[in-house]
């Protein structure tokens, strides 16, 4: 199918896509700030930037968009123009996010990964129990976690 815009309006749309404070990121931070959990945010010293900083628990959570990080879920689907720039983009972004989850690892950090289709769309999970499972997780001494849309 077409795209309905011309690409230069495709292009400014797609640069005006933020990566940081993004809707799922501030639900997410609300969810747990009513939790009772404080946190610091976007901390450059630390590999990746994580979104989310729990100084007390060593850990960060990053809140992964479907589309930029290539997740295999019904929100994700590669763009039909373009192909070959977006497919290097979303591999782009995938193998920095290895080197942020190895880096956190040798600095002692555990690190938690919620997806964009936990907390939107279909596959949505309830999110009081996204935010009980990410407290469970910061109060555990387990290394990672990964929350994503039901299947």
């Amino acid at each position: 199918m077409a795209d309905v815009v011309s690409p230069e309006v495709r292009s400014r749309m797609m640069a005006g896509i933020r990566g940081v404070n993004t809707k799922p990121e501030l639900m997410l931070r609300k969810g747990l700030f009513a939790d009772g959990l404080r946190y610091r945010l976007h901390v450059r010293s630390l590999p990746g930037k994580p979104d989310i900083v729990f100084p007390r628990f060593k850990a960060v959570l990053f809140t992964h968009g479907c589309f930029w990080h290539g997740h295999d879920c019904p929100l994700f689907k590669m763009p039909s123009s373009r192909r070959e720039f977006w497919e290097a983009k979303i591999l782009r972004n995938r193998e920095v996010d290895a080197r942020s989850e190895v880096g956190l690892r040798d600095l002692g950090w555990r690190y938690g990964i919620i997806w964009e289709c936990a907390l939107k769309g279909k596959s949505r999970l309830p999110f009081p129990n996204v935010i009980a499972q990410c407290s469970s997780w910061l109060h555990s001494n387990k290394p990672t976690m990964e929350i994503r849309g039901a299947r």
